[in-house]
């Protein structure tokens, strides 16, 4: 006699007298499938079959031996299985059934409506295991914050150099050019008188074009001495040429506004 059971070694040939299980106190709940159309697929892809040329009868014999099974485990299955076993019963014996040459061209195959239901769950079934692979919040990734507001950002100009500040006087020049009139007396203009000029300008200690520094009336001779004023300003750091972000315009601030830098 085989024994019931082997604990540390020791076969047992009899129940125990005081352990007792009544067969319905053990309930199993399988989810390897998800309804009837998820047994049917199974059935199909694991005989490497076609879903619009089912062999009804064998995938009938298989779901039926697949139901007795789940019963003989005493697992309760729900009711659209027993339904679906009634479903292919009933194609199974329309397909057996012999009909007249007529009615079998004008009737339609009694898997059609199987067959479309099938395919139509397998493109959802598709679908929702592509979105369950997307990466799911509080799954696989996970948000997170930080407070910046205690953080002093201090924005640092990039080092003007010499020869932007003549590429934007060579913009200066070619816009006064076009402004350029024929002048009989030309008058006088000082670098000094300039220097002051440009300081009391930018009294307001807020930056201004570089560009503005430059009067278009006065043609090239006054663009000349402007340029001249600023370089002088800037070597005696008494203002400062500065560009908000790399290859963008030049702007003049005064000194005095930025001591605290």
């Amino acid at each position: 006699m085989a024994p019931l059971a082997v604990v540390n070694g020791s076969p047992f040939t009899e129940l125990p007298e005081d352990l007792y299980i009544p067969p319905d106190a053990l309930e199993v709940i399988l989810e390897t499938f998800e309804g009837p159309l998820d047994l049917l697929l199974y059935l199909i892809r694991r005989e490497n079959l076609s879903v619009v040329d089912i062999p009804i009868a064998d995938i009938t014999r298989q779901y039926i031996a697949y139901i007795e099974m789940m019963s003989e485990l005493r697992i309760e299955l729900a009711a659209e299985y027993l339904l679906m076993a009634a479903i292919l019963a009933e194609i199974k014996s329309r397909m057996l059934l012999p009909r007249p040459v007529r009615l079998e061209q004008e009737e339609e195959d009694p898997r059609a409506e199987l067959v479309r239901r099938l395919q139509e769950y397998e493109r959802y079934k598709h679908a929702a295991q592509e979105l369950d692979a997307l990466p799911r919040c509080e799954r696989d990734v996970f948000e997170t914050s930080a407070d910046t507001g205690a953080i002093k950002v201090k924005k640092v100009y990039p080092e003007v150099d010499l020869k932007e500040v003549l590429l934007a006087f060579q913009e200066v020049l070619r816009r006064a050019e076009r402004l350029t009139h024929h002048q009989i007396k030309r008058e006088p203009l000082s670098v000094r008188e300039r220097m002051a000029s440009i300081l009391a300008r930018l009294q307001t200690h807020l930056p201004v074009p570089f560009s503005s520094l430059f009067e278009r009336k006065e043609g090239r001779h006054g663009a000349v001495v402007s340029l001249l004023a600023i370089l002088e300003l800037s070597k005696e750091r008494l203002i400062e040429i500065i560009q908000e972000e790399p290859m963008g315009d030049l702007q003049v601030r005064p000194l005095v506004a930025s001591g605290a830098d």
